[in-house]
């Protein structure tokens, strides 16, 4: 008897191995997912992770749900999800200067490259070199050409020190060999206002945020930074067009995950944003914003990552900007 009962025993745990291991590999995902913006609600990063997480949500068949947690640059954010399980159920939707300027500025609670596992960038900006109006300058010739007679005396304004528009300053002083004069503000909006008002000479605008102004005629745009015209400035050079080859400055919104997520997963993340990507709406709304589409694989993302994590560490260097 007792070893009938013994074989019903072993019997009884051999079946239910396969029972276990079904339940143990359940199709990703089986629950909802967390979004995490480090970015207030309402914002540009916001406004793109939202509708993002909406087309993510329907492919997936899961609820998507789009977590704020502003402040610090994004770093907030950014430590929350490198500290969070590696399964795939929380992720990072960050704007590229969490990852790649704020790090080569100062110390961060994460580590750029270890503490994450790159998933896929949705959409790149630029930034557009804005003057006044009624400045002499047509063009950068010109606006080079009285930086390199007057040292120190033309001033660049920014959203603050460590800005992208700042960075993006330091890059123009480092490609031309001139000397400008920065003028940090406490956002980028009293930047615009004294740019308007004549009181910088020139300011590294965000191509989303530049476009009204330079419709009204309060200012006029030079050049862009990114690789490429923007769509949004068909008829402005590129500051690599105007002669200046090691110029490029594109920001990018992308997805991240905690490092150790396991390769399936990043697969059906990385195929779900590609297919996003494809959506016509979701396509037509990015450009009706001023975003281009930047599609690309995880490896591809994680050598941008690293790629312009040392442009700026080594930028940072030479211009003597690390803070710790």
């Amino acid at each position: 008897m007792k070893t009938w009962y013994r074989q019903v025993a072993v019997a009884v745990c051999l079946s239910a191995i396969p029972l276990s291991s079904a339940i143990a590999k359940k199709p990703y995902p089986d629950q909802p997912i967390r979004l995490l913006v480090g970015y207030s609600p309402g914002g540009s990063v916001d406004i793109v992770a939202r509708e993002y997480a909406q087309h993510l949500g329907r492919l997936l068949g899961q609820s998507v749900v789009v977590e704020n947690r502003g402040g610090a640059s994004g770093t907030i954010a950014a430590q929350a999800v490198a500290r969070s399980p590696a399964d795939g159920y929380t992720l990072f939707f960050t704007a590229s200067p969490t990852v790649t300027i704020t790090p080569a500025l100062q110390k961060t609670p994460f580590d750029p490259i270890k503490d994450f596992q790159s998933v896929a960038s949705v959409v790149s900006y630029t930034n557009v070199l804005l003057v006044n109006a009624q400045s002499p300058y047509q063009d950068i010739q010109a606006l080079v050409s009285a930086a390199k007679s007057n040292p120190g005396k033309l001033t660049y304004g920014s959203a603050g020190v460590g800005a992208s528009n700042h960075l993006s300053g330091e890059l123009f002083e480092d490609n031309a060999h001139i000397e400008l004069t920065h003028v940090p503000y406490k956002g980028n909006a009293p930047a615009q206002s004294d740019l308007v008002a004549d009181r910088i000479t020139m300011l590294f605008d965000l191509n989303t945020t530049a476009k009204s102004l330079v419709d009204s005629g309060r200012v006029r745009a030079l050049a862009v930074t990114s690789g490429q015209r923007n769509p949004m400035f068909k008829d402005v050079p590129t500051m690599v067009e105007a002669g200046y080859p090691k110029f490029i400055f594109d920001g990018w919104l992308g997805i991240l995950a905690p490092a150790g997520v396991p390769d399936d997963v990043v697969r059906v993340l990385a195929d779900a944003t590609s297919k996003i990507l494809a959506n016509k709406k979701f396509r037509d709304q990015m450009q009706a914003s001023g975003y281009t589409i930047t599609e690309s694989t995880p490896k591809e993302l994680g050598e941008r990552v690293a790629r312009e994590g040392k442009q700026f560490e080594d930028l940072a260097q030479r211009a003597n900007l690390r803070q710790f």
